[in-house]
């Protein structure tokens, strides 16, 4: 089993500026950046044009430590405090399901665990002491 924890940035707006940000001040490389244009369309959640260039996910490694970015989905509020989740990364889904169980007792699931169209198990939970946490199972790219 591997484990990962992870720090994910969520920027209002800005994530491409603030990647461009990091490699310049931090010799940062991209290792991935998708827009949520370039995402599946959802019918049940339309995505606005002025939204599609924003960042829906991106990766960058500032010397051995990855960083994660998206901007905020569109319609949803940012406020200081939400800015900054922690991925916990596995590539196991069973993991990762008792992972997610533990974080939700006392805190509140923000998406359940589930299959997506990028991991066979991804999540969202505040833990009972608010901090953010993703759960994501590596195995979808």
């Amino acid at each position: 089993m591997s484990l990962r924890l992870i720090p994910y940035l969520v920027m209002d707006g800005n994530a491409k500026e603030a990647i461009q940000f990091y490699q310049k001040a931090l010799d940062a490389q991209v290792l991935f950046s998708q827009s949520f244009g370039e995402m599946p369309e959802n019918p049940e959640f339309p995505l606005p044009a002025d939204a599609k260039d924003l960042v829906s996910h991106a990766t960058i490694k500032v010397g051995e430590t990855e960083v994660m970015f998206s901007d905020n989905f569109p319609g949803t509020p940012h406020q200081s405090g939400n800015q900054v989740t922690l991925c916990l990364s596995t590539n196991d889904a069973e993991q990762a399901r008792k992972f997610f169980d533990a974080l939700q007792d006392g805190g509140q699931v923000g998406m359940p665990l589930q299959e997506t169209f990028f991991s066979p198990a991804y999540g969202s939970v505040t833990d009972k002491f608010g901090v953010n946490f993703q759960i994501f199972t590596e195995g979808r790219q």
